[in-house]
């Protein structure tokens, strides 16, 4: 199955991350292709391909206006194809339900600024790159990492994301649309990967 990976990026991460989901597509036999949303609406073109995953990540409740740009533009096609998104964030490293309800609320503004109703939608935590911070943005993910129950130095940089989570995630959603296409269904190995909080 040919896949398309479209993601927008601020640090860097979500760019690693898709990658990442790609090569664990290639690694069960699908094809797969990274694109970052860019200013040219034509590019990349989700029709040439079976599915396409979009992903972004929040920075003071919003994604990337790249991304997001893509989204709503190729809203219609991405809504009569399979479609996901991938939501990157550091409230998904928590258990706060009140930061599980703000990412909802993301969600909901997202899918109206867009007009595209993804179906299905897989919460990755981010990371904490304090080497890129200056001092406040520092303190100011120190305290946030802090309020999401994250013990943190700043001399360090962390990665949250639960990458047996995405597996799972990416690897499910292509398979279940290849079996709804009437392509013979390979079912991952999936032996041991952890559950998205």
């Amino acid at each position: 199955m040919r896949a398309l990976i479209v993601y927008g990026t601020t640090e860097g991460h979500t760019r690693d991350l898709c990658h990442f989901a790609a090569q664990s597509l290639r690694d069960h036999g699908h094809q797969a292709t990274v694109e970052e949303a860019g200013p040219d609406d034509t590019h990349p073109d989700p029709g040439a391909y079976d599915a396409v995953l979009l992903a972004a990540s929040l920075h003071q409740g919003h994604y990337q206006a790249a991304l997001v740009h893509f989204a709503r533009t190729h809203h219609e096609r991405l809504n009569a194809m399979p479609s996901a998104f991938i939501s990157v964030s550091l409230s998904a490293a928590g258990i706060n339900p009140d930061d599980w309800a703000g990412l909802e609320t993301c969600i909901a503004r997202f899918e109206t600024e867009t007009q595209w109703m993804p179906k299905a939608i897989h919460h990755a935590a981010g990371a904490i790159r304090y080497s890129q911070y200056d001092f406040f943005k520092r303190l100011a993910l120190n305290f946030i990492a802090r309020r999401r129950g994250h013990s943190t130095v700043m001399s360090h940089d962390y990665d949250l994301t639960d990458y047996e989570a995405l597996t799972k995630f990416v690897l499910e959603f292509v398979d279940e649309k290849r079996g709804e296409s009437g392509e013979g269904k390979r079912p991952p190995d999936l032996s041991g990967a952890a559950s998205p909080p």
